[in-house]
């Protein structure tokens, strides 16, 4: 090629200096770059079974933790569902030890009032036993959380929010109330 042909054939092309990279010709048809023909590796099969194993190792793990939480959950229900049933059965029972504390206050005959007196006290080892504790009240501080206030006095020989007079009596199963004392409160 002459010097013109080459000028005319570069004419429609605008020029490159001389300093600066050529872009890169797009491969021909059928030639593929370097790059592209280097495929990655295919996993071997020690990295495949590495791979399962991890996997499968993943999820016993977290069947195993779904297990515990379950075996915990179900723990916790069966002894709530114990203690409530407890607690239900204790408060029907609650009418009978007021009606025994009112017969023993009564004034009646000796044999009668030792008779009540036992049953009041069998009675109460029997809730004892159970876990069930009664709240206490006269000179103690009223607290919402153990107490329900049904009436209220201005005093000026009993403190702020003390309890004056017990109206009826409470219990408590454990750290539950199962029936608030109803009780009377100064100032």
């Amino acid at each position: 090629m002459s010097k013109k042909e080459d000028k005319k054939s570069k004419a429609g092309q605008p020029e490159q200096p001389e300093n600066e990279p050529k872009a890169k010709e797009a491969p021909a048809a059928g030639e593929t770059p370097a790059e592209e023909t280097a495929k990655a590796p295919e996993p071997s099969e020690a990295e495949t079974l590495k791979a399962s194993l991890a996997e499968a190792n993943d999820k016993y793990l977290r069947m195993l933790a779904e297990y515990d939480n379950y075996r915990r959950r179900s723990q916790k229900e069966r002894e709530s569902i114990y203690t409530d049933v407890r607690a239900d059965t204790v408060t029907k029972f609650l009418p009978v030890y007021d009606n025994l504390a009112r017969a023993v206050q009564h004034e009646t005959d000796e044999d009668t009032r030792k008779g009540v007196e036992a049953i009041f006290t069998q009675l109460k080892s029997i809730l004892e036993g159970l876990g069930v504790t009664e709240i206490e009240t006269v000179g103690k501080k009223f607290d919402p959380t153990l107490h329900d206030a049904l009436l209220h006095i201005d005093d000026e020989k009993y403190g702020e929010g003390e309890i004056v007079l017990e109206l009826e009596k409470g219990f408590k199963l454990g750290d539950r109330v199962i029936r608030f004392a109803r009780v009377q409160v100064a100032n």
